[in-house]
């Protein structure tokens, strides 16, 4: 035995019947392969494990610090999406006819016309860009909340109306409960001083039940047609008799 098969035991064992020399790279390739798809494991396991964890979190996050979740369905066809989309028209002509005597009653003017764009374009949208364009139909109608009642009443709290500025990109619905409901009061006060409003201020209370109403039915009812071109009517009714506050 050469000093150099002593010092190698590979070669040493070459040759002998019944021995078969495999190169240690193969076991080493083997055993990095087997840590690789260790760590592969790991890492999946990690990123799911992860994800649960976001999940979690979510569902116990109070709704009002939730962004909206886009209610994407409805226009099922085309008739269904051309009368939603008829039936939008009506607030860009309120806001065209909106008074517009002074800053604040400007704004609430141009954000109704921005609510009935914003409808329009969300009507006519497909596919991803639809759950988008139902947050901006969402906060452009918040919007328009917010200017009614700055309109309405020009010293309102500095700290709720930033409140609702910071909220309302976030939870547009429940910017538009709060001013919603200011304004609700504000007309009530008004009609009961002024005999001239009280006629419009019980039409408004009829188009806002049944607004509330039909706005529900279309969540809890999706498949039947025309809901929501029905809440956009009784909505703008609504509108309607609000601008009547302004004049």
């Amino acid at each position: 035995m050469s000093p150099q098969s002593t010092l190698n035991p590979c070669r040493a064992l070459e040759g002998m019947h019944g021995v078969h020399v495999v190169p240690s790279s193969r076991f080493e390739s083997e055993e990095t392969t087997q840590d690789g798809d260790f760590a592969h494991s790991t890492c999946t396991s990690s990123a799911i494990g992860t994800n649960l964890s976001m999940q979690r979190v979510w569902q116990h996050t109070p709704p009002c610090l939730k962004p909206i979740q886009g209610c994407i369905h409805g226009d099922r066809n085309l008739a269904e999406r051309a009368v939603n989309v008829l039936t939008s028209l009506p607030f860009i002509v309120l806001g065209i006819h909106a008074p517009r005597k002074n800053l604040n009653t400007k704004l609430y003017a141009n954000s109704l016309i921005g609510v009935g764009v914003a409808s329009s374009l969300y009507h006519c949208s497909r596919g991803k860009l639809r759950k988008y364009m139902r947050w901006a139909d969402y906060t452009m109608i918040a919007t328009a909340t917010v200017c009614l009642s700055r309109a309405l009443r020009n010293e309102n709290p500095k700290l709720l109306m930033a409140a609702s500025a910071v909220f309302l990109p976030i939870q547009p619905l429940m910017v538009s409960a709060v001013h919603t409901g200011m304004m609700e009061v504000a007309f009530a006060k008004r009609a009961l001083k002024d005999p001239e409003l009280r006629m419009a201020h019980n039409v408004h209370k009829m188009s806002s039940l049944l607004g509330g109403v039909l706005f529900i039915a279309d969540d809890v009812f999706p498949r039947t047609p025309y809901l929501h071109a029905a809440w956009h009517l009784a909505a703008a009714v609504g509108v309607s008799t609000c601008n009547k506050l302004l004049e």
